[in-house]
């Protein structure tokens, strides 16, 4: 059993099965289920617990009910409407004080052009997606800023999650994402500031093209059906 000393391990593990729906929009959740999936203590799970509610990646429905936030398509846009609000500005700012070899880096990890067959491959890459950003806004050095953006970097997740289930593909465009770092490397923040609205605003179009045609979502939560063991 892992013990509280491992609770940032057991967080981003419990994390990740909420954005790949292992534990699935809208599903009850308790100490005892968390307990048993992820081998913790009820101590451990109770502090996640209560933390993942502060962040509203759980809902306490009733004293005796809580279960896993619901991923809408009110959300979805919701989602992008804020990162389409603070993300051009954020890489407009902080693009001369990043390190640009490791911004290259960073953006290479999640460089990758084949079809994403497996599950692991699929959070890998939403995972250096994240990690992409985060840099990003590290630079600004603003803490509450990147409480807002940590937490809008993980309901992307769980939101481009649904569409590489659906499309085995990044909804990013790879020539956009290229004239991006050609940008931030002059440290043109108009061109930024464009560059990442493109970005953004395609991959909009994609994962609502993409929940819009695909006829097994639930009308309420998009919540994947059940695959196969």
């Amino acid at each position: 059993m892992q013990n509280g000393s491992d609770s940032g391990v057991v967080y981003e593990e419990i994390m990740d099965a909420i954005v790949t729906q292992r534990l699935a929009p809208s599903q009850k959740v308790s100490e005892n289920i968390l307990t048993e999936m992820f081998d913790i203590s009820r101590t451990t799970a109770r502090n996640i617990m209560e933390q993942l509610t502060a962040q509203q990646f759980l809902v306490s429905i009733s004293p005796r009910v809580t279960r896993v936030a619901p991923l809408t398509l009110l959300d979805v846009k919701q989602n992008f409407a804020m990162r389409k609000m603070l993300q051009p500005n954020i890489f407009a700012m902080a693009a001369a004080q990043v390190d640009y070899d490791k911004f290259v880096k960073l953006n290479d990890a999640i460089s990758f052009k084949g079809p994403i067959t497996d599950d692991r491959t699929a959070l890998k890459l939403l995972k250096a997606n994240k990690r992409f950003n985060l840099y990003v806004a590290q630079q600004l050095k603003y803490p509450l800023l990147m409480h807002w953006i940590s937490q809008l970097e993980d309901t992307t997740m769980r939101i481009y999650w649904l569409y590489v289930k659906m499309k085995r593909i990044l909804p990013f465009t790879w020539e956009h994402q290229r004239e991006l770092l050609e940008a931030v490397k002059n440290d043109h923040a108009d061109e930024i500031r464009e560059q990442t609205h493109k970005i953004l605003a395609i991959c909009e179009e994609r994962v609502l093209d993409a929940i819009f045609l695909h006829d097994q979502l639930y009308t309420q939560d998009l919540r994947l059906p059940a695959q196969p063991e």
